[in-house]
C-alpha cells in the first residue's frame, strides 16, 4: 500500500512538472487600427479620389437642378399662353425631370458609398495584414485593436505594436491624430 501511495505521489509529482513546462506564454499586444491608417500615405490618395468622385455627382446633380430651375421658370412666365395639352405636356416633363433628380440623388448616395469602400478596402486590407505579419513575426497570441472599443482593459504588459506595424508599412511619422 505504501508503494502504491508513492508511486501515485511520483506520478503526480512528474504531471505537474511536465504540465508546468509544457504551459505555453501568452503575448499580448495592442494597436489602435484607425490610427494606423489614419497614418498611411494611401489614406491621402484615396480620400482626394473620394471628393474628386463626390464633386463630380455634385456637379451633374447641380445641373440637373439648374435645368429644372430654367424649365420651371420658362413654364410659369408662359403657362398663361399654353393649351391645356401643352401645359399638361410641360407639367409632366418638369414632373419627370424632378423625378429624375431625385432618383439621381439616391442612386448617387449608393454610388459614393461603394466607391468609399472600394477604395478604403485595400488600405484596410493592408494595415490587417501588416499586423498579422507583426503578430506572427515576433509571437503574439493576440493583438487587440482598441479603436474598436472592445478592450476593456490591457495591462501594461500588453505590447502596443503600432511601432512594429509602422515599421513593416514603412511609416516613418511619429505625428498622432487626436
Amino acid at each position: 500500500m505504501k508503494k502504491l501511495i508513492k508511486f501515485i505521489f511520483v506520478i503526480a509529482f512528474i504531471f505537474s512538472i511536465t504540465n508546468g513546462f509544457s504551459q505555453k506564454n501568452y503575448k499580448f499586444g495592442h494597436i489602435n487600427s484607425q490610427e494606423l491608417i489614419q497614418l498611411m500615405p494611401e489614406r491621402d490618395i484615396a480620400s482626394a479620389a473620394l471628393q474628386e468622385h463626390t464633386a463630380q455627382l455634385e456637379n451633374q446633380l447641380k445641373e440637373m437642378n439648374s435645368e429644372i430651375e430654367s424649365k420651371y421658370t420658362v413654364y410659369m412666365q408662359q403657362k398663361d399662353t399654353y393649351t391645356d395639352l401643352i401645359r399638361q405636356t410641360k407639367e409632366k416633363e418638369l414632373g419627370d425631370l424632378q423625378e429624375r433628380m431625385q432618383n439621381f440623388q439616391m442612386t448617387a448616395q449608393q454610388d459614393i458609398q461603394n466607391k468609399e469602400a472600394e477604395l478604403w478596402q485595400p488600405i484596410v486590407d493592408k494595415a490587417n495584414k501588416a499586423i498579422d505579419e507583426v503578430g506572427k513575426e515576433n509571437g503574439f497570441t493576440y493583438i487587440f485593436d482598441v479603436s474598436t472599443g472592445s478592450v476593456v482593459y490591457f495591462s501594461p504588459e500588453s505590447i502596443d505594436v503600432m511601432p512594429l506595424v509602422k515599421a513593416k508599412l514603412g511609416i516613418t511619422t511619429t505625428t498622432t491624430t487626436e
